[in-house]
């Protein structure tokens, strides 16, 4: 893996400390493409016991899959602790008097998608949504949820496609040679590494959701407000100076159409399940003696 695309983790939780709270003024995107994911599962006949919501942010996924699911446990699992702060919400009173047994409860679970802290074969469902896009060795993280799902487990994710911010790109490639952009997989390397995984009968699409703006800045506001700020080790130190940044900005404004700015996000959405054991094969002698056939 090339030094410089590698994500500083540090400074990634630090900013997705920091965003936790002004996080869901500006997680529109977020939100949207979680409620597509939320409808593919009308597909999907599987109701599971444990649910691991990885990467769960502050907790709106986490509240859906509990409505759909009401009597399924969750774990939301995220590396920024303030997340949890904003996600976890007072148990209604109504639901104080049930019977720990009746009342949906969620699990709060500080760590790193690349190393769960979960044991083998612990939980039906994996939910990640806009998150294994944070990762450092995607093979790793797939081989832990390999891990912790049961067999027959679902895994069902969103994550970022090489031509997410691609204006953002453009306009800072025409003034200098930094990464100011993470690096994201293309959705055919994501399907083959879910097969070396492990995983059966991958399903993997895409599709290109654009968000306009007034004025680049506005981009760049609510990109920090969400806290998806450059964190690769070969970012530029320090801030961009106010000359290069006015070219940035000229170069942006040559998408302009219509009087907004678009910022374009390729979304690439995936499941896969993790197989039953399949039955070694008999020799017909063996069969016969078992009454198989």
């Amino acid at each position: 893996m090339i030094y410089d695309h590698i994500l500083d983790k540090r400074q990634l939780r630090q900013a997705f400390e920091r965003a936790a709270t002004s996080y869901d003024q500006a997680a529109v995107l977020q939100r949207e493409v979680g409620e597509r994911m939320l409808s593919r599962l009308d597909y999907i006949k599987y109701t599971p016991d444990w649910i691991l919501d990885m990467g769960s942010g502050t907790g709106y996924g986490s509240r859906k899959l509990i409505e759909r699911y009401p009597h399924s446990k969750l774990v939301a699992l995220d590396i920024a602790l303030a997340m949890h702060f904003q996600a976890r919400q007072p148990v209604p009173r109504w639901q104080q008097w049930l019977p720990l047994g009746k009342r949906s409860i969620t699990h709060y679970v500080g760590a790193d998608i690349e190393q769960l802290p979960l044991r083998d074969g612990c939980v039906d469902m994996i939910w990640s949504n806009l998150t294994i896009q944070w990762c450092n060795d995607l093979k790793q993280t797939f081989a832990e949820t390999h891990r912790v799902l049961k067999k027959g487990g679902l895994l069902m994710f969103s994550t970022f496609g090489p031509d997410t911010l691609k204006e953002l790109k453009q306009a800072f490639k025409a003034v200098d040679s930094y990464n100011h952009i993470n690096r994201f997989m293309d959705m055919h390397d994501i399907g083959d590494l879910l097969v070396y995984s492990g995983f059966a009968t991958p399903v993997i699409d895409m599709e290109y959701i654009t968000l306009t703006y007034h004025e680049v800045m506005d981009i760049m506001r609510d990109l920090k407000t969400i806290g998806a700020h450059n964190v690769t080790h070969g970012r530029q130190r320090g801030l961009t100076g106010k000359g290069r940044w006015q070219q940035v900005v000229k170069h942006y404004e040559s998408f302009r159409q219509a009087g907004r700015l678009p910022a374009t996000f390729e979304v690439v959405y995936g499941h896969a399940w993790k197989p039953e054991p399949r039955q070694a094969a008999l020799k017909p002698e063996t069969r016969r003696k078992l009454g198989l056939g």
